[in-house]
């Protein structure tokens, strides 16, 4: 895995960050956050977006970084361009 770390989110201290990655071999972008609560994740299950079921696959997960992260994610994204993923 060739994982380019983006960035951390500078406020969390030492126990456990929302963080940022580029993983340029499968070109996608890598996020680490907090788990929601029971409420936001029954919310965002119950969303419908057109063409797709409800609910959240067993594969995939609901994070939450903090805004504060928004230019991490923009740096991000601007290496996925930059380098062509």
């Amino acid at each position: 895995m060739a994982l380019r770390f983006i960035g951390i989110d500078p406020d969390t201290g030492q126990q456990g960050s929302p963080t940022i990655w580029v993983d340029e071999a499968k070109q996608e972008l890598v996020l680490q956050g907090w788990k929601p609560d029971e409420g936001l994740e029954a919310e965002c299950a119950a969303f419908e977006a057109p063409g797709h079921a409800p609910g959240i696959p067993a594969h995939e997960a609901v994070i939450r970084i903090p805004v504060r992260m928004v230019p991490m994610l923009r740096k991000a994204c601007d290496v996925a361009e930059r380098t062509g993923l």
